[in-house]
């Protein structure tokens, strides 16, 4: 019922980014057994005004390409027989490469990313790759000729690695406003994504996902997937509501 968005799957790293092997094995089980799990472009010609795809079907998404996708959720999603889309940051394939700078809450370890052998082990497989920008900037701070250089240089290095079409694109962080949403339609692709954390006017660039954290339980991945969920998250009584729960109290400090 959602568009789904992951990102590492992987233990020891408590960060919003990345879900334990786990806690995604029960996730996944459960999505196979209640969900119908389809191809992100299969489902994109049956999505309703808002974005969302028909009652009963769900599409997974992971963003960033993490090296732990390779090693904890392929083989649980080739078990369960669930497509994915992997949407890459494309010059961590380039050949001068390119470190996860991005990630605000790293873990002690340095963070890898796919190697080509294993994006095109993965496509081999059945799994989707689509672009995540080409540096994974921030688009919305960037000019309209940068931002459109940054992901027309993305879509063509994937699409000359992968031997085809990139027409996808899920925003970094989610961020996007009418110049980065123009420059993703002249640079060729199709569809974009967000990640929406205020009411926004869907349309084919600016489909709304859900993201799952670490820490989320099975029951809160099932009503993550309920097409209510992204209304109510993104409603203006939502954010009201959070920011009395965060106001401090007097006489009590907020832990940041």
């Amino acid at each position: 019922m959602s568009i789904l968005c992951y990102h590492a799957v992987e233990d020891g790293w408590p960060s919003p980014m990345a879900v334990t092997p786990s806690a995604f094995a029960e996730q996944s089980e459960w999505l196979a057994r209640r969900r119908t799990i389809l191809p992100l472009s299969e489902v994109i010609g049956r999505l309703d005004r808002k974005g969302r795809p028909p009652r009963g079907v769900s599409v997974l998404t992971f963003d960033d390409g993490f090296v732990s996708l390779y090693d904890h959720a392929l083989p649980l999603l080739r078990r369960h027989q669930l497509p994915a889309t992997v949407f890459l940051v494309a010059q961590t394939l380039s050949l001068a490469g390119h470190p996860v700078d991005w990630v605000d809450t790293p873990p002690e370890h340095p963070l890898v990313t796919l190697t080509l052998d294993q994006v095109l082990e993965m496509q081999e497989a059945g799994i989707d790759f689509q672009s995540h920008s080409w540096a994974h900037k921030d688009l919305t701070t960037m000019d309209a000729a940068a931002v459109l250089r940054d992901l027309t240089d993305s879509r063509e290095l994937l699409e000359d690695l992968l031997r085809r079409p990139v027409r996808h694109l899920a925003y970094p962080r989610g961020r996007h406003n009418t110049r980065v949403r123009e420059a993703a339609r002249k640079a060729g692709y199709s569809h974009a994504y967000a990640l929406p954390e205020q009411r926004e006017d869907p349309g084919p660039f600016a489909l709304p996902r859900v993201g799952v954290h670490h820490g989320n339980s099975l029951r809160t991945v099932r009503v993550k997937d309920e097409p209510s969920y992204l209304t109510l998250r993104t409603s203006s009584a939502f954010h009201a509501v959070s920011r009395l729960r965060n106001r401090p109290r007097r006489g009590h400090r907020v832990s940041l």
